[in-house]
């Protein structure tokens, strides 16, 4: 098969597997895994923060940033299609108690001018405004790059109004190879940030999350409350040391794979989408001639899976384990599926 679905279905490369077979390892729970405070160390460094903490998965290391800059019974601004508010089980509500305020973006990223007046008032029939939260790439937005100098206005707004900006960066060094925008560039703008492992990066497991020495101290006992302490955790942080050690570079060969695929069905009948929209890993179509279920089922029969992500689109991402064969593939099926055009 040809898993265009998603880059977080990559398998370990051999020298990650080799690197948990020979992790040093001991209690995280207690601060005491050489491996995972490797790893940590690393990745804080990496995003210019001052601490960072390893946790199971994106979703909960998003959340955990919620839970650690909000209270109850208020707002957090974020952009209307992010992960944070699309695809997290309403867990910032669940658990933090708070109320999200999505705003429409353009092409995933949050005009300053409209976050400046969405903060909300001293009124006590409104929820205070508790953070802001941004994402890059952003995933439904196709992959899209987040300007840097968007991300700037935004934590200019924000520093203003005294509040802390979450930057869900699961896939931040895809935006980071794709601009030529250095990683703390982006970071830069933030209080805190998450970004995952087990993405382009091809780690089996985990997501970091990153800030402040008081952010990740609070950080650490919400990861607790939640179920996210883990022990012997070196087993799986140090294939994410070699991810961030040798797999960030490499990133620029599924952009350069999705480009291959954006151009190849641009040239097709039965496809609408902009190809110059395509900036890292993903590509987003909209099939006219077939419907999208369609076009999905048949492209399986091919070997070749997909994801839809709205009743007329459907998304390929490559990933460290799809090569340009396999892309030179897929836009054969595709072509074949509708029709030859």
């Amino acid at each position: 098969m040809i898993d265009l679905r998603s880059d977080t279905v990559t398998l370990p490369t051999d020298a990650m597997r080799k690197a948990v077979f020979e992790a040093e390892v001991g209690d995280d729970v207690y601060g005491e895994d050489p491996t995972v405070n490797r790893l940590q160390e690393l990745a804080a460094d990496m995003v210019g923060k001052e601490a960072a903490l390893l946790v199971p998965s994106g979703t909960m290391g998003n959340q955990i940033a919620v839970l650690t800059h909000c209270r109850p019974g208020t707002e957090v601004i974020l952009e209307a299609d992010s992960h944070i508010y699309y695809y997290e089980a309403a867990a910032a509500s669940v658990f933090a108690g708070v109320q999200p305020r999505p705003l429409p973006g353009k092409r995933g990223s949050l005009p300053a001018e409209l976050v400046e007046w969405a903060i909300r008032q001293d009124d006590i029939h409104l929820p205070p405004t508790s953070l802001i939260c941004m994402e890059n790439t952003h995933n439904r937005a196709g992959g899209t790059v987040v300007p840097l100098e968007d991300m700037e206005a935004v934590y200019d707004v924000a520093c203003r109004h005294d509040l802390p900006v979450h930057l869900d960066g699961a896939r931040i060094f895809n935006a980071s190879i794709a601009s030529g925008v250095a990683v703390k560039e982006f970071t830069a703008c933030t209080t805190s940030v998450q970004f995952c492992l087990s993405k382009g990066l091809g780690a089996p497991v985990g997501s970091i999350i990153a800030g402040s020495l008081d952010f990740i101290d609070e950080a650490r006992r919400w990861r607790k409350r939640l179920g996210g302490g883990m022990r012997q955790a070196g087993i799986f942080a140090a294939a994410g040391v070699v991810a961030l050690e040798t797999m960030v570079e490499r990133l620029a060969e599924d952009h350069a794979n999705a480009r291959l695929l954006a151009d190849g069905l641009a040239a097709m009948k039965g496809i609408v989408f902009n190809p110059d929209d395509v900036e890292t890993n993903i590509v987003i179509v909209k099939p006219t001639t077939l419907s999208i279920r369609e076009l999905g089922d048949e492209l399986e029969k091919r070997g070749i899976l997909t994801v839809v992500i709205e009743p007329d689109r459907i998304r390929f991402t490559t990933n460290k384990d799809v090569s340009r064969i396999d892309i030179e593939k897929t836009i054969e099926a595709v072509k074949e599926v509708l029709g030859g055009s």
